[in-house]
C-alpha cells in the first residue's frame, strides 16, 4: 500500500460536503488520479481510525483557461466521497 499522504491529498470542506457530512456521514476528500476505492478506504480507516461502509469517485476534468493570449489547462482531480458507518471526522479540532 502507499503511504497515506500520496492516497489522500486533502479533505474538501464546501457547503455541500458539510451538509452531507451532517445529514448522511458522508466525507470528501481529493485524493490521488491513480488510488482506487479499496486504496482509499484502507487509508481514510487508517488515517482517522473510523469505519467506512462506502467509497465513491469522480473524476473532475481540468478547465481550460486563458491567461492574455496563452492558454493552458488546469490539472485533473479526482474526488472521493466516504460514507462513514461509525464515528465522526473533525477536521478543524474544535
Amino acid at each position: 500500500m502507499k503511504p497515506l499522504h500520496q492516497i489522500i491529498k486533502r479533505p474538501l470542506v464546501t457547503e455541500k460536503t458539510s451538509l452531507q457530512k451532517e445529514v448522511g456521514q458522508v466525507v470528501a476528500f481529493e485524493v490521488a488520479l491513480n488510488a482506487n476505492k479499496i486504496e482509499i478506504k484502507q487509508a481514510v480507516e487508517k488515517a482517522f481510525s473510523v469505519k467506512v461502509k462506502d467509497v465513491n469517485t469522480a473524476l473532475t476534468r481540468g478547465k481550460v483557461k486563458r491567461v492574455g493570449r496563452n492558454f493552458g489547462k488546469r490539472s485533473n482531480t479526482k474526488k472521493a466521497y466516504v460514507t462513514l458507518a461509525e464515528g465522526t471526522i473533525d477536521f478543524f479540532g474544535v
